[in-house]
């Protein structure tokens, strides 16, 4: 079973034998996987119609919710773990968000694009326009991303709100690891995935 190399990452980190929430989860590629290969038990939240009839057509438990709506419907440390892959940057509230995600799940793991990678530096410096690139591939007015952020400012964010980063892999547009990234990570690296839980 073949698995996106991001989700691959995210599986990796993730316990056998645990409850999982995935925000955003798309067509529930990662849940399926959890479940089959881990014996993961959990639900995805999913805006998208299309997307909830895969879910569902996989076996995969869903429910049509809009993130930006909050997730008061679950109680406290509901999950182990509490997924948001390529999301973050497109809720209204990232930092709110965050929050919940650690109210409801014991650990929190989030996938953003790195927008001080430096190919959109260089970019915006030479051009003095929006950059699209393989991470971002969307232009100014039809990206569905409202809160671009850095790897550093990410971490910024982490610390003024009391999250402490377990783990953290930066790997490029086709989820690949490198060196330079693993050396400069807010300059080199074009995807940053992050594994987190309260201080």
């Amino acid at each position: 079973m073949n698995l996106r190399t991001d989700l691959q990452i995210i599986s990796d980190w993730i316990k056998p034998s645990t409850s999982v929430l995935d925000l955003g989860c798309g067509k529930g590629e990662l849940l399926y996987y959890l479940q089959q290969q881990h014996q993961v038990t959990g639900y995805g939240l999913e805006i998208a119609e299309e997307n909830i009839t895969s879910c569902i057509q996989s076996g995969v438990n869903v429910i049509q919710l809009d993130l930006d709506g909050g997730l008061a419907d679950f109680k406290d440390n509901s999950f182990d773990y509490v997924v948001m892959a390529h999301t973050l940057q497109a809720v209204r509230h990232p930092e709110q968000l965050l929050q919940e995600m650690l109210r409801i799940g014991k650990e929190g793991i989030v996938t953003f694009p790195n927008f001080g990678h430096w190919r959109g530096r260089l970019h915006l410096f030479l051009h003095g326009s929006m950059p699209v690139t393989r991470a971002l591939p969307n232009s100014w007015y039809n990206t569905p991303n409202i809160h671009l952020c850095t790897i550093r400012d990410f971490e910024k964010l982490c610390h003024e709100q009391g999250i402490h980063i377990l783990q953290r892999s930066v790997v490029n547009h086709a989820h690949r690891h490198s060196l330079g990234a693993r050396i400069l990570p807010n300059l080199l690296g074009e995807i940053a995935i992050y594994h987190f839980c309260k201080k």
